[in-house]
């Protein structure tokens, strides 16, 4: 079952994709993916591309995937392993989402970090405290490691 789901979701991506974002399988295996979301425009991460695992549970879509970052990138709510901080990836999923809205959630995560739920409290700290500092930070990481 969670085959012909995520084979549906392919099919859904490829003729509706999310603005800036793409997926899909990483060679035959159909539970492993990699995405790609685009920096979105007026954020520090603008101009960045950003690469992501998702990884298909066998019990998909009733329980969430496993999404995180390949790209390093300087957000509270993502670490340094890349794990994302994001309820819908947690205790907020539900079978009636789709990669789709989960790519555009964490894009849209860019735009809007939320420092009151952080992964790596420092940044959030910096987001709080000195956002112009926090962004030209974002902006140098995008640089170097997004670019």
């Amino acid at each position: 079952m969670a085959l012909k789901r995520i084979q549906k979701e392919l099919q859904d991506l490829g003729n509706d994709p999310p603005a800036n974002c793409s997926a899909g399988p990483v060679g035959v295996d159909m539970f492993n993916w990699q995405a790609s979301i685009m920096g979105p425009t007026e954020c520090p991460y603008s101009g960045g591309v950003f690469f992501l695992n998702i990884q298909f549970p066998s019990d998909y879509p009733f329980k969430p995937p496993k999404v995180n970052f390949t790209t390093k990138i300087y957000h509270c709510n993502v670490n340094s392993n890349g794990a994302i901080c994001l309820d819908i990836l947690k205790d907020q999923w539900s079978p009636a989402l789709t990669i789709s809205k989960v790519l555009l959630s964490i894009s849209s995560l860019l735009t809007d970090p939320n420092p009151s739920d952080p992964l790596v409290p420092e940044i959030a700290q910096v987001y709080l405290k000195d956002r112009a500092k926090h962004d030209a930070t974002a902006r140098d990481w995008v640089q170097k490691y997004a670019t």
